[in-house]
């Protein structure tokens, strides 16, 4: 007899990111309103920090630093909140099964960092602060396309996901699958996505940029924190 497998495998990286993001989002909301939100906007990134100093803007010179990754683990309600945490599920508990829980925190803070730069980049001097784990999730979104379409005969996860090989770049680039996927994504990107929320916490757009900055970075990167497959000879793989 095989030995029983949990119905919910999920790596101890992903539980413990997920719980962070919750418990966060508790504490902010049973806050009184104003330091709620002077808790956002201190964790948030918000491009006017490196334009000039923001007299009174909650964070000081410290969240210049900080908010690359706590922008992250903060985010505008519960409802952003668990569309964030499903998809991490999704898609990151692959990409974590794949790479281990160390090299999986790397990877998504690096996603999530790159997708900041890009924002920043294109909105330098904004005020409106940007929050949520979106970008992180794209870039292991990414990722784990390619670890799924290392399976050619399907879209479906690989029964083995150290066994299977990781599919190149190119064999990436050229499959319909990928295409049709990342048009179907960057589709409801535009579509939803304008911005951040606003500096009153009202309401706003999303971030699409920052989450196509992290998608890149985790498409490119993915390789370069790639465990080798167990059956595979010791030759690199490609990147």
């Amino acid at each position: 007899m095989t030995a029983r497998q949990p119905i919910f495998n999920i790596p101890a990286s992903v539980v413990v990111v997920g719980l962070a993001m919750i418990v966060l989002h508790v504490v902010r909301v049973a806050l009184p309103p104003e330091e709620s939100r002077n808790m956002l906007l201190a964790l948030a990134l918000i491009p006017a920090r490196y334009a000039a100093p923001v007299p009174g803007l909650p964070g000081g010179d410290w969240s210049t630093i900080t908010s690359f990754v706590t922008y992250m683990f903060v985010h505008a309600d519960a409802t952003h909140l668990a569309i964030n945490t499903l998809w991490m599920l999704a898609f990151g508990s692959a990409v974590a099964k794949r790479v281990g829980n160390p090299r999986f925190l790397v990877f998504s803070a690096l996603c999530g960092i790159a997708g900041a730069l890009v924002h920043l980049g294109l909105y330098f001097g904004e005020l409106v602060p940007v929050v949520g784990a979106s970008a992180a999730i794209s870039g292991q979104m990414a990722g784990a396309i390619r670890i799924i379409f290392g399976n050619r005969s399907s879209v479906s996860l690989p029964r083995n996901l150290h066994s299977t090989p990781l599919a190149s770049i190119r064999e990436t680039l050229t499959d319909r699958r990928f295409l049709l996927f990342v048009g179907v994504w960057v589709a409801l990107n535009l579509l939803f996505g304008l911005g951040g929320i606003q500096i009153d916490g009202t309401g706003g757009r999303i971030a699409w940029e920052a989450h196509i900055g992290g998608f890149l970075f985790g498409f490119l990167a993915i390789g370069a924190f790639d465990r080798k497959p167990l059956d595979q000879d010791p030759s690199p793989n490609e990147s």
